[in-house]
């Protein structure tokens, strides 16, 4: 095999300034996908006053476990082998 100089094939190449050529492209709707934003009329205001009115402690699901808790009927052996389950996956 055969090397002749540097340049490859077609040897050493001068350097040129660019060429400024202009294309125009044509004018076309982008292919990128449009976000869009709606927004509903009810204000977060709205939101914000509902979550205030949800009471931290649901005191009708207290009640009904206390009374489960105490005619014995809350603790049962399908509860007791999902948390057991529950349990061991966490472990493991």
């Amino acid at each position: 095999m055969q090397i002749y100089g540097a340049g490859g094939v077609h040897g050493v190449q001068g350097l040129s300034a660019p060429q400024n050529r202009r294309v125009d492209a044509p004018q076309t709707q982008s292919l990128q996908p449009q976000d869009e934003l709606q927004l509903s009329s009810v204000s977060n205001a709205d939101y914000v006053s509902a979550a205030r009115d949800i009471p931290d402690i649901r005191q009708d699901r207290v009640n009904a476990i206390r009374a489960a808790i105490a005619d014995g009927t809350y603790e049962t052996a399908d509860k007791m082998d999902a948390a057991l389950s529950a349990l061991l996956d966490e472990i493991a």
